[in-house]
């Protein structure tokens, strides 16, 4: 064909793709568990579950490879906050196996054809970001990380989901077909890790494929032998500093950590540390100091002024505030609920930007104590002649989920009861209609968010004990916690002590957290 023959162009760019894919070419691999473990130990600090189930995931494949079988292991999928280490350890994972590294991110693919190629009936066809991926590589068995899995989403060109599903299974990848392509290629050899923040998101089938490890936030004491090990001496170099030139220590390390950063990763912790890193650039090329001193002083001038901490210590019983506990994607923060009651007819206002979940658990609570009148001494038609409106502060930012419904429920009973909710209590858990409480996610980064604002005592469901072994020994020891299965519980605890004139001890029947008080002749 003459050589501006448009199809003749096509032509040899398919031959192009089918050469230079890496058909049979493997790497071998270096199977030694404690070159691994060492691997690991040096690139990230702490997650020792997860380092532990990453050696695990690989003895089994020596093990196989030793019999000459094929492995056909789970595909691990690392789940966890925004920079907690999710990426690196898949690098961690091919550097130890001595393995090509690919990575491909998968956030806003929303096109079939991303993954599967497009047919070479289209003008510009291109296969798939997975032949892509293997001709970087130039092998056919590397580790290949598809990084946010759960930011896919579909649209009218067909769903990108689906056709992961044939790459993520080990009985079918072994011939996966690309639409450009047009041939086989077996996929069973590549090592797949996935990462996301959030399961939610992630197609129930799909999920179904994957082995979930959960990654949480760092404890403060981690991210501070983080940036000493790993994030300082990486900004001192990046910047052309001398090593000696930055004398960081540890208290203001800690100081940076709690008043510029607020994170479960320690990603913008790095960012700060490389703001200080520039200043102190400019300071040696101005020929202004040979030496530095990071001192509190210094690091308002360079960062600016620290941010308030969210500390209960100074604050005092309320009537309708109740603090409960929430994990978000940055790790777990506290959630002041404060209800406020109105003459009115028995109408419900929500704000806060509540999602659907939480504006539910809202209504459960609502109806609870109305179930609880009698019990809890509060008129049968207090709700004709009420109105109630529940608010949760940083209205800016959204929320979901049921886990409030129990801080919901007491901060009502007390507005309508009168009784102040103590400062001192935070509180997480899911209510239902007859006051059970029900088990809820994220305990670990709520304490430790609730342990840093000065809580002393903390109310979580019964079935969450077992979670308590995740906490780190030197936040639980600074904490009391009540296990708890209803509301009753929750209430006695809660609720500080009804406040009562001054009458005879005889008279006093106890009901509940609080006391009634008996009067003669009248049957209460």
């Amino acid at each position: 064909m003459p050589s501006t023959s448009p199809e003749g162009g096509v032509i040899r760019s398919y031959l192009d793709w089918i050469l230079c894919l890496p058909w049979g070419t493997s790497s071998q691999d270096t199977y030694n568990l404690g070159f691994t473990e060492t691997v690991l130990d040096e690139d990230h600090f702490g997650l020792e579950k997860v380092k532990d189930r990453i050696v695990e995931f690989l003895a089994v494949r020596e093990l196989t490879a030793r019999i000459g079988g094929e492995s056909k292991g789970a595909i691990l999928c690392l789940v966890g906050p925004p920079g907690v280490g999710k990426t690196s350890l898949g690098q961690s994972i091919a550097r130890s196996l001595g393995r090509s590294f690919v990575r491909i991110s998968l956030g806003g693919v929303r096109d079939e054809a991303e993954v599967r190629g497009h047919r070479r009936t289209y003008v510009g066809a291109l296969p798939g970001r997975l032949i892509h991926g293997l001709r970087q590589a130039k092998t056919d068995n590397p580790v290949m990380l598809l990084d946010e899995i759960d930011k896919m989403s579909s649209d009218f060109k067909g769903d990108p989901s689906a056709a992961m599903l044939e790459v993520l299974d080990p009985e079918q990848n072994r011939t996966f077909v690309d639409h450009y392509m047009e041939a086989p290629f077996d996929l069973s050899k590549v090592l797949f890790i996935t990462t996301a923040n959030t399961l939610d998101t992630i197609p129930r089938p799909l999920l179904d494929r994957m082995e979930v490890v959960q990654l949480s936030g760092y404890t403060e004491d981690e991210k501070v032998q983080i940036a000493r090990r790993y994030l300082l001496p990486r900004q001192i170099l990046a910047h052309g500093l001398a090593p000696h030139y930055l004398e960081f220590s540890d208290k203001m390390l800690r100081h940076v950590i709690r008043f510029y950063t607020r994170e479960a990763g320690v990603r913008n912790l790095e960012r700060q540390l490389g703001a200080v890193c520039r200043k102190a650039a400019r300071k040696v090329v101005g020929g202004r100091t040979t030496r530095m001193r990071v001192t509190t002083h210094l690091l308002e001038e360079y960062l600016g002024p620290p941010r308030k901490l969210q500390d209960v210590r100074s604050r005092t019983d309320q009537i309708g505030v109740a603090m409960g506990m929430a994990w978000t994607e940055i790790g777990g923060t506290l959630l002041p609920v404060e209800v406020a009651t109105l003459p009115g007819k028995g109408g419900l206002t929500i704000t806060g930007r509540l999602g659907d979940v939480m504006q539910e658990s809202a209504r459960a609570a609502l109806s609870f104590a109305r179930s609880r009148a009698a019990q809890l001494h509060i008129p049968l038609n207090f709700q004709e002649t009420t109105d109630w409106h529940i608010h949760l502060p940083e209205g800016a930012i959204p929320k979901d989920g049921p886990s409030a419904g129990i801080t919901m429920a007491t901060a009502m009973i007390s507005a309508i009861t009168g009784r102040a909710a103590r400062a001192d209590v935070a509180m997480t858990g899911e209510v239902t209609l007859r006051g059970r409480v029900l088990p809820i996610g994220g305990l670990k980064e709520k304490v430790m968010a609730a342990a840093q604002a000065g809580i002393t005592q903390i109310v979580a469901p019964r079935d969450n004990e077992a979670d308590l072994v995740t906490i780190p020994r030197n936040v639980r020891r600074d904490l009391t916690f009540h296990w708890v299965e209803s509301m009753d519980e929750v209430l006695r605890i809660a609720l500080a002590p009804e406040v009562l004139p001054n009458i005879p001890a005889a008279s006093l029947v106890e009901v509940g957290a609080g006391y009634s008080v008996q009067m003669q002749g009248s049957g209460r």
